[in-house]
């Protein structure tokens, strides 16, 4: 599965209690983002005690992210 099919079916789980980490835990400098999973720092640490809406609201904002960043390493 692509990451951003990973993705869509992550934001329409149920619980959407799946991290969007795809183990490129880089942080671009410029925006803030991990250019992996697009999530500022902030978002990561605090992904465990997010409740299943902030979660959907993280997720919700990842594609527009993207389109700010470098595509993710291989």
């Amino acid at each position: 599965m692509s990451t951003a099919a990973n993705r869509r079916a992550i934001a329409d789980s149920p619980d959407a209690a799946t991290s969007p980490c795809i183990s490129v835990c880089v942080m671009d400098h410029a925006s803030g983002l991990c250019i992996g999973c697009c999530r500022t720092l902030d978002e990561i640490a605090a992904w465990s005690v997010f409740d299943t809406a902030a979660k959907r609201d993280v997720l919700a904002a990842l594609p527009g992210r993207r389109a700010v960043l470098p595509p993710p390493l291989s």
